[in-house]
């Protein structure tokens, strides 16, 4: 029986998961699915393009894809809404935030994009700054998750004595600042932030005032479609 790409990307997720990405290998991958290496180079030309296309795939086995928003609700929750649902696509996966931060778009994604693109020129974005904005937001997201992980890996170790009469602000701020969700949203609404005044300024309008962060809590993956909702929008939105 013929190999098929799906089983090679089943097999090569799973991997991850288990052994992360630098135990990832080509090598490890055939022997796990019984055959020789070379079998593997009639579905990907190399490690670097399984792994594009590994991010993908990882993105539809969330059940994550592409849609129009709905009639009526704006870009800037869609988009936002968007970067959650990626944020939580990567965590459910060891090394997601590595895995995507190396991607590149494979020739399936591109109608992906474009539509994504599409609802924001039709929002008010140039194309130019349609595909900033997913790519910058892509970054940050990537980025976010990247350190959550690799904190997550550290050994948990006793802090040196921390003393608050000397360091009032820090103990004025609290552990409620460095609360990941919280910390995440903020981010991300300030960055939209901008994104809305740009657009309001391009479109002649007022913009909008900041809005305040809804708290959203980290959870399964979303089901439906998001704008980048997948862990493989860093360098381009697949």
């Amino acid at each position: 029986m013929a190999l098929e790409r799906e089983t090679v990307l089943r097999t090569a997720l799973r991997l991850l998961d288990e052994v992360g990405l630098d135990g990832l290998s080509l090598r490890r991958l055939a022997k796990e699915l019984g055959v020789q290496a070379p079998a593997l180079y009639w579905h990907f030309a190399n490690k670097q393009d399984l792994l594009d296309h590994l991010t993908v795939f990882a993105r539809d086995e969330a059940g994550i894809a592409i849609r129009p928003p709905e009639p009526g609700r704006p870009w800037d929750e869609w988009l936002a809404e968007g970067m959650r649902v990626q944020r939580r696509g990567l965590l459910a996966h060891r090394d997601g935030a590595r895995l995507a931060a190396g991607n590149r778009p494979v020739p399936e994604s591109w109608p992906h994009i474009e539509r994504v693109l599409a609802f924001l020129v039709d929002a008010g974005f140039s194309p130019e700054d349609a595909l900033r904005a997913v790519i910058v937001l892509g970054h940050y997201v990537v980025g976010f998750v990247l350190d959550e992980q690799n904190d997550a890996e550290r050994q948990s170790g006793t802090p040196g004595e921390f003393d608050p009469e000397r360091f009032p602000i820090i103990t004025a701020a609290g552990p409620a600042a460095l609360d990941g969700d919280t910390l995440f949203e903020y981010g991300l609404q300030r960055m939209l932030d901008g994104m809305r005044a740009q657009v309001a300024a391009r479109n002649g309008s007022a913009a909008d005032g900041p809005r305040d962060e809804p708290r959203v809590a980290p959870g399964p993956q979303a089901q439906g479609d998001q704008p980048g909702g997948h862990p493989d929008a860093h360098r381009q939105p697949q």
